[in-house]
Parts: C-alpha cells; sequence; structure tokens
C-alpha cells in the first residue's frame, strides 16, 4: 500500500482526512434535512423525525382517539416514534457507513 515500503505520504494523509471530515459534514447536514415516518396502528398514528432522530411531527387519526381508553393511543405514539426513529437509524447507516468504513482504510489512524 506505500510505496517502497517506507513512511506513508502526510500530506496525503491529511487531505484525505479532511475530505473524509467534510464528507461527514455533509453527511450530517443532509441527515438533518431529510425526514422519515413511521406509524403504528395501520396507519392511526403516524411520526416523523429527521435523519438524526428529532421529532418533526406527529399525526394522530381522529378514529384512535377513545377517552376511555388512553393507554391504547399513547402505546401507538410511542410505537411509531419508534417506528420512525428506526427508519432513521436505517437512514444514518446508509449515509455514514461507507464514511466509517473509510476511516479503517486509512494507514496510520488506528481505526
Amino acid at each position: 500500500m506505500i510505496p517502497g515500503g517506507g513512511q506513508p505520504n502526510m500530506q496525503q494523509l491529511l487531505q484525505q482526512a479532511q475530505k473524509m471530515q467534510q464528507d461527514l459534514a455533509r453527511a450530517q447536514e443532509e441527515l438533518a434535512a431529510t425526514e422519515v415516518e413511521g406509524q403504528a396502528g395501520g396507519g392511526l398514528v403516524k411520526a416523523t423525525v429527521t435523519g438524526n432522530g428529532e421529532l418533526r411531527g406527529l399525526v394522530i387519526d381522529p378514529k384512535a382517539v377513545d377517552p376511555e381508553d388512553t393507554e391504547t393511543l399513547a402505546d401507538l405514539v410511542v410505537a411509531a416514534v419508534q417506528a420512525a426513529n428506526d427508519n432513521a437509524h436505517q437512514l444514518q447507516q446508509t449515509k455514514l457507513g461507507p464514511l466509517a468504513q473509510g476511516l479503517g482504510g486509512m494507514p496510520g489512524l488506528g481505526f
């Protein structure tokens, strides 16, 4: 990997690290701007979160509202938010996973 078996080119390593840092920052910005949805109860409750997990919206179908059974509604809300966060996590893996793997391929950084 290193020509002639010498030390890695520090300038090249620094350039690679700077590019990966820029790519990571760009991916994080994209995650913050991207919204994903999760739902529960066959769509009775829908939660929208950003790609980094910030809750942005919650829609509750009036059919899900039973004043005698608020516990079920609460469970549906929790399930919808969890589903949205699971989708956000998958998006994070898609966007950030290749960048994290790239860090392991840089000689001399010890990742």
